[in-house]
C-alpha cells in the first residue's frame, strides 16, 4: 500500500475517532447539565452518531492535501479546514446540533465556538508534527557528525 494510502487511513481513523470521542464527551456533559434527564427519541442518537462520523471523515480525508508539495501551506489549510468545516455545518445543521430554537444570534455563537475548536484542534496537530519534524532534523544532523 503506497503512503499517500496509509497516511489517509491513518488520518481518517484518528480524526473519526477524536469526532467520536468529543461526541461522547458533548453528550456527557449534556447529561450531566441536564441533571441525567438527557434523552434523544427517533433515532436521534444514531443520527448524531453517524454525523459524527461524517464530520470526521470530512476533518479526516482532506488531510490528503498536505501530501502535495506544489500547494503553498496556507492553501493546503484553506482547503483542509474548508472542506471540513463546511461539512461540520451541513451535518450540525442536519442532526440538530445548532438546534432549532436558537436565534440568529445564538447559532453564530454555536458555530464560532465549534469552528473555533476545529481550529484548535488542527492547530495542536501542527505544532505535534512541526516538533516532529524538528526532532527527525536534529536526529538526522547527529547522524551526519
Amino acid at each position: 500500500m503506497g503512503k499517500i494510502v496509509k497516511d489517509l487511513i491513518k488520518s481518517t481513523v484518528i480524526s473519526i475517532g477524536m469526532a467520536l470521542t468529543i461526541f461522547s464527551i458533548v453528550g456527557v456533559f449534556f447529561d450531566i447539565w441536564n441533571g441525567g434527564n438527557f434523552s434523544l427519541d427517533g433515532y436521534q442518537f444514531t443520527k448524531m452518531v453517524v454525523g459524527s462520523t461524517l464530520v470526521g471523515l470530512g476533518f479526516g480525508v482532506p488531510t490528503i492535501v498536505y501530501n502535495s508539495d506544489k500547494l503553498p501551506q496556507p492553501i493546503k489549510v484553506v482547503i483542509h479546514m474548508g472542506i471540513g468545516c463546511v461539512i461540520y455545518t451541513v451535518v450540525a445543521y442536519a442532526v440538530g446540533w445548532f438546534g432549532g430554537a436558537a436565534t440568529l444570534a445564538q447559532g453564530i455563537v454555536i458555530a464560532a465556538i465549534q469552528l473555533v475548536v476545529a481550529f484548535i484542534i488542527w492547530f495542536c496537530f501542527m505544532c505535534f508534527y512541526r516538533r516532529e519534524a524538528k526532532r527527525m532534523n536534529e536526529k538526522i544532523q547527529s547522524m551526519k557528525k
